[in-house]
């Protein structure tokens, strides 16, 4: 194989970077790039690269602050990329050894950890059936001495995950359950290689009871879920996977990227009853879904959903100013739902700024909406007169407008 010079080679030398996480996260980024360039046109020494990589990473980390989870999140990028490019090269199963018998070195040494998800993707590193049941064979005595009876045996040993993992690759289905019924806990970092054992003999249904029996308090419920899901989705079983999963499978960020996620996956299902089963599932929070009903054209359903729980005001008017014109009755309606939360006391740091700036959408609107501007103000003098926690907010800032 071609000697080839990599660029990042100095620059991850042990405790090469201080308690900063960003100069790292850059480097990182940048050799990944380096290798992925020459896999190209050179596969097998893109491979070596990412092996030296790999190889590197922990030892050049040491010092370095990861408590933001930037670094780890590089990392773990770093391994799902560079993971196919070492599966990928042509090379004898010798070659491949010696650059899992590297990898292996670089797990066990790994204490801080930064790499142990490289454990997830053993059997995959393997490629063949046959070097993956080798590994298979080196992990496990060891793997059941750690899971004995005798409490004063065990420990945490780092070729447990990688064992399951070439286990699987090997197609030694039933050696892996059984191996896993050894275990002295119940846990889904370890169950998770069962299911999809029993996915992959075809059982399905089994495979779904055994990941819900694999549920305790400090399980991840969702990861569980997207598990399932994606079995019953793959066996055509739209309506259980919706019905049992979706929910709790596709938690995003926002409410709003929940509800488009579950909408891409179930485009058979209609976009007011995903909503309204959202709703459903969030009691006391109906309102947080405005943004959702709100950017599939369901206006009604939005107002709806808006005046069920507490809704950010200034959610509420940007969605007013913004279809002042094009949606004049939804845009008074989320006006006047402004309103009539700040008034109600909800909304962070609400200014009389906010109160003008529902109350001009609302007046925008007031035209197309049908609605003449002396029965806006007559109803936000009703809205001043209930005396709320908001009201004397709503008084300062629109009293010279509605009163005179």
């Amino acid at each position: 194989m071609t000697s080839h010079q990599w660029q990042f080679s100095s620059r991850f030398r042990r405790r090469a970077f201080g308690w900063r996480s960003d100069l790292p996260v850059q480097r990182i980024k940048e050799a990944v790039k380096e290798i992925k360039q020459v896999a190209r046109k050179e596969p097998v020494v893109a491979a070596e690269g990412a092996v030296k990589l790999i190889e590197k990473l922990s030892p050049a980390l040491e010092q370095v602050d990861s408590s933001s989870g930037a670094l780890g999140a590089a990392v773990n990028k770093a391994i799902t990329t560079l993971v196919p490019i070492i599966a990928g090269a042509d090379v004898t199963p010798a070659h491949r050894q010696r650059w899992l018998e590297r990898l292996w070195q670089a797990l066990d040494d790994d204490d801080i950890p930064y790499i142990e998800l490289l454990g997830d993707y053993w059997g995959e590193l393997c490629v063949t059936p046959e070097l993956a049941s080798h590994w298979a064979d080196t992990f496990k005595s060891v793997v059941e001495t750690m899971w004995s009876h005798d409490t004063a045996r065990r420990a945490f040993y780092k070729g447990t995950t990688p064992c399951l993992s070439a286990l699987l690759q090997a197609e030694r289905y039933a050696e892996l359950l059984a191996l896993i019924e050894k275990a002295p806990f119940k846990w889904w970092d370890d169950r998770r290689w069962g299911v999809k054992a029993l996915a992959a003999m075809g059982k399905k249904a089994d495979a779904v009871r055994y990941a819900e029996e694999s549920r305790s308090l400090n399980d991840p419920g969702w990861e569980i879920a997207q598990v399932c899901e994606a079995i019953l989705l793959s066996s055509g079983l739209h309506d259980e996977a919706y019905r049992r999963y979706a929910l709790e499978a596709n938690q995003r960020s926002t409410y709003l990227a929940t509800f488009r996620a579950i909408a891409k996956k179930y485009p058979d299902k209609q976009p007011e009853v995903i909503l309204s089963d959202l709703a459903a599932s969030t009691p006391g929070q109906e309102g947080k879904w405005f943004a959702a009903a709100k950017s599939v054209g369901l206006f009604d359903t939005a107002i709806e959903l808006s005046m069920k729980s507490p809704s950010d005001p200034r959610t509420l008017t940007r969605a007013a100013r913004d279809h002042a014109d094009t949606h004049p009755e939804f845009a008074f309606n989320a006006g006047m739902a402004a309103l009539i939360w700040i008034s109600r006391g909800h909304g962070y740091e609400i200014s009389e700024a906010d109160v003008l700036a529902a109350y001009t959408a609302m007046t925008r609107s007031s035209d197309g909406a049908g609605v003449p501007i002396n029965l806006i103000n007559s109803q936000i003098l009703e809205l001043i007169a209930r005396e709320e926690p908001g009201a004397l907010l709503i008084d300062a800032a629109l009293r010279r407008y509605v009163s005179g």
